[in-house]
């Protein structure tokens, strides 16, 4: 029997191989904090009939079923793959690092059709006995990673579901042993393309992806649920740099309006050779939107530069993960 409290909840996934199809929990993440919700729109008879003073319960339908909700965790070394390709779109198989135990994913931006994931939520009434929910068709509409001095690196998923349902049966949890990537493991480096040099005095980085798409696909013959949501317009990256005013670099960007390239990176412990537990986020080129120093007292200035990432045509934003997934 689980805990009869929050402490026996579980969230198992699966990539689909079909939108909306269930796929059996292969992974299980341990996360802080969701809101996953059944959401159904529903229609009531207004028939006169003599005499009736209410509306018939038996009158009432169910005309249309969705879900949708956050997942929020804390970004680990290990079984983040399927969260990150459902999010960038691009089909990844981990590549062994030579002969190691190291194995590097590395998640391109591309369009995400076909990427959906099938969450089961488990949550334990106070006997102890676990409930489940599992929500079918997820793609995730946006995520966004932070970290900042003392903490640890996070990410919020936001998620549109096609369906939720309580049948499959509640798969066992299992979890490898896994560490969170934090503040001491971060660096930030921005210039030229693939030769970008540490800054000096960051202090918190965030980094927001959002996939518009096209959720309200509801059409005659479905059952009152939606078709696979299709992209509708352009994928948004944008972020904020705080740190202490070490030097005037940004200072600079933010007033010429030149572009950079912006790696933001967690390096972890050895796992073999010269391969390292590793979480990057790479923008080819970003522009600094907001906003220049200012005093406002005594205190260090401590300016917050606001960012867009943008394309230089050429590269594209990637996320690269390295660890000792030999799956996704």
């Amino acid at each position: 029997m689980a805990i009869g409290s929050g402490l026996g909840a579980q969230m198992g996934l699966a990539a689909e191989s079909a939108y909306g199809t269930y796929q059996a929990p292969t992974k299980f993440i341990e996360f802080t904090k969701e809101s996953m919700q059944l959401k159904k729109v529903t229609a009531q008879s207004a028939g006169i009939a003599a005499n009736r003073l209410m509306p018939l319960a038996a009158r009432r339908v169910v005309t249309q079923r969705s879900a949708s909700g956050s997942l929020e965790m804390e970004v680990t070394n290990k079984g983040m793959g399927v969260l990150l390709q459902s999010l960038m779109g691009t089909s990844v198989t981990p590549v062994q690092q030579a002969a190691t135990a190291a194995y590097l994913q590395t998640h391109l931006l591309a369009d995400v059709a076909g990427k959906s994931l099938t969450l089961q939520k488990g949550m334990p009434l106070t006997t102890g006995t676990v409930t489940r929910k599992n929500f079918l068709g997820c793609k995730i509409i946006s995520a966004e990673f932070a970290c900042e001095v003392g903490g640890m690196l996070t990410a919020s998923f936001e998620i549109d579901s096609k369906d939720c349902e309580e049948t499959s049966v509640l798969a066992v949890a299992t979890y490898p042993v896994m560490a969170p990537f934090g503040f001491h493991q971060m660096s930030l480096k921005t210039g030229t393309y693939n030769s970008e040099v540490a800054r000096d005095g960051i202090r918190k980085v965030s980094v927001k992806i959002e996939r518009p798409q096209a959720t309200e696909r509801y059409y005659a013959g479905q059952s009152g649920t939606k078709k696979e949501p299709i992209s509708n317009d352009q994928v948004k990256i944008t972020g904020s740099l705080e740190g202490d005013y070490v030097d005037t670099i940004l200072d600079d960007l933010h007033t010429s309006d030149a572009g950079t390239s912006l790696v933001w990176d967690f390096t972890g412990p050895t796992i073999a050779a010269s391969h390292n537990e590793r979480f990057t986020i790479k923008l080819p080129v970003i522009k600094l939107d907001d906003a220049p120093p200012t005093v406002e007292g005594f205190d260090l200035i401590k300016p917050t530069f606001g960012f867009t990432a943008l394309s230089d045509g050429t590269n594209v934003p990637q996320i690269e993960y390295m660890s000792t997934d030999v799956t996704l």
